[in-house]
């Protein structure tokens, strides 16, 4: 992979291809803290081309703090690469300025100080005036949404998927792929998806049965832009049968498929196609390991693993586009093609500040309107938190340690588990913690919190389990999100071991005594993939330890031990 120091001369040497990104151009106006619309939208119009990206919405529909994460491990030939360099090293690496502008858009530290100065970010009404905005400077702009939108709230828990559903049809895509849509199951997916006015694609979306690709589904979308005929394959998220319920998909199939991506550009470009567009919810570094296997494609808008870099990642003459997550932010990249040929590129990263973005009224208008049924319920408050929560980083968030504890608490239980999800905006010291704030980090149509018995043995064959599907050094093995959540139990992990070599030292906290292989242990978690898995709603568990509470205070968590990050 060519790094970002030397991407311009190496890439302009190797071919004809250049390009330059524009995400920092205004970072120097942050002591007078003066950005205006026109200033972050600011763009050199470029070639003949534009794409505008959106990924992982995951439901926000209002404005809101999403702290990125501190800690972002990479592992093998991803070891320090982006996206995996955070905090101080991040702006280092791409110039930018402590307490600027970018470092709060795209780094951790001095998050909440930071937050009170810049305000929140996000709003699908404040992305619909972005989105307007390039339409306006180039009409025939491609807008592509890279999935894990129809999942991620309480409204869209409420409505099966359709206040999602209402609002990006108002943005008016040309195409989506998919991740989490697939678990409002199956049947509520084909419905929905029947009836959108744009693309449904995913190349990699097979009938389980047949093992052909599935019919409702398209792997591709021809678009003519600027003169250009471009091609737009999709690529949905490959491990859904692995990481989510199988039984509410149980007619697909998924996987990564290389062999048939290869087939899609290669159909494509026998098709007359100048310009090839992945659509791609793989997850980055899948991403570029894909970019570096299928041969053609000039561009991979990267989703899942909700990454924001404010520059591309060149793979050959691939170039990577990571957006970020929660409608935090707006990509656009122009481009100049000419004689069945990318020659250039220009990007921006834009961040969605919501104080400085002016609402689109008829989006504002439609958002209200899909809310307004729960408005009541989502506005209540529970309780206040003294501490930042947010969800991110390989091993631990404030969120889900708050859940681990209500789970220890409200389901007396020795140990908690909560799954490593990236979805989940944050809350600011001495915030009131609303019903939707809960909902907004537990939402899910399998959120039962279960209580069971485990063996040590088992919990650490779970831990070894998780921490592969995070640590493997292969990324098409890298199946997961982050690190299961555990509370009430340490652990130290090793990271550059094999499976089943990576867990040691488990410790349950209460008594401070080893974990015993051969002995049971209370449990409670939520998330479960099984099927008829029984217990109440994981938001109404929390919503009661927070009422207990009244007010959320943590301490810092310090039971996993990481060696060789």
């Amino acid at each position: 992979m060519i790094s970002r120091r030397d991407f311009l001369q190496v890439s302009m040497a190797a071919s004809a291809l250049y390009g330059a990104s524009g995400f920092g151009n205004w970072a120097r106006l942050a002591a007078q803290q003066s950005l205006t619309q026109d200033q972050l939208l600011q763009f050199d119009t470029f070639g003949n081309v534009s794409l505008i990206h959106v990924t992982d919405i995951h439901a926000q529909l209002k404005p809101i703090y999403f702290r990125e994460p501190e800690v972002n491990i990479g592992v093998g030939g991803n070891k320090g690469e982006v996206p995996h360099v955070t905090g101080a090293d991040f702006r280092r690496l791409y110039g930018i300025e402590d307490g600027s502008p970018s470092a709060y858009a795209l780094t951790w530290n001095d998050f909440s100080s930071l937050a009170k100065s810049y305000g929140k970010v996000g709003g699908l009404d404040r992305v619909a005036t972005v989105i307007n905005a390039i339409r306006a400077d180039r009409p025939d702009a491609i807008l592509l949404d890279g999935g894990d939108t129809w999942h991620g709230s309480m409204t869209c828990f409420k409505t099966a998927g359709q206040d999602m559903v209402n609002v990006m049809n108002a943005l008016k895509p040309d195409a989506m792929t998919f991740h989490w849509e697939f678990t409002l199951g199956s049947e509520r997916v084909n419905e929905i998806v029947e009836g959108l006015p744009f693309a449904a694609l995913g190349q990699n979306i097979f009938d389980a049965e047949w093992d052909e690709p599935a019919e409702l589904f398209k792997p591709y979308e021809f678009f003519e832009r600027g003169g250009v005929k471009v091609a737009v394959i999709g690529q949905a998220f490959p491990y859904m049968p692995i990481a989510n319920p199988r039984w509410m998909f149980p007619e697909y199939s998924f996987g990564i498929r290389d062999e048939h991506m290869q087939e899609m550009v290669d159909e494509v470009r026998g098709m007359g196609a100048e310009l090839v567009v992945c659509l791609s919810h793989n997850g980055f570094d899948v991403d570029k390991k894909m970019a570096g296997i299928v041969k053609g494609i000039d561009v991979i808008l990267s989703g899942h693993t909700h990454d924001a870099l404010p520059e591309p990642v060149l793979v050959g003459e691939t170039i990577i586009v990571a957006s970020g997550s929660n409608g935090k932010f707006v990509s656009r990249v122009d481009l100049d093609v000419r004689d069945g040929r990318m020659m250039g590129f220009r990007h921006k990263l834009i961040p969605i500040f919501s104080d400085v973005i002016t609402p689109d009224p008829e989006v504002a208008s439609l958002i209200d309107e899909q809310r307004a049924p729960y408005a009541a319920e989502l506005e209540e408050v529970i309780g206040h938190t003294d501490d930042l929560l947010y969800r991110r980083g390989n091993f631990n968030g404030s969120w889900d340690d708050l859940i681990c504890d209500a789970l220890l608490s409200e389901r007396e239980a020795d140990i908690a588990m909560s799954p490593g999800v990236r979805w989940g905006p944050s809350l600011l010291p001495g915030d009131p913690i609303t019903r939707e704030d809960i909902w907004n980090v537990t939402s899910m149509t399998y959120g039962e919190a279960y209580r069971t018995e485990m063996t040590g043995e088992f919990i650490k064959v779970i831990l070894e389990d998780v921490a592969d599907n995070i640590f493997n050094p292969d990324p098409y093995y890298q199946q997961g999100g982050d690190m299961v959540r555990i509370g009430g139990m340490g652990y130290r992990i090793d990271i550059t071991k094999p499976q089943g070599e990576r867990i040691s030292e488990m410790t349950l906290l209460k008594t401070g005594e080893a974990i015993d292989a051969a002995k049971t242990y209370v449990v409670a978690g939520w998330a479960s993939v099984n099927e008829g898995t029984e217990g109440p709603p994981i938001w109404d568990v929390v919503e009661n330890h927070i009422r207990r509470q009244g007010t959320v205070s943590l301490s810092p968590n310090t039971s996993v031990e990481v060696v060789g990050a």
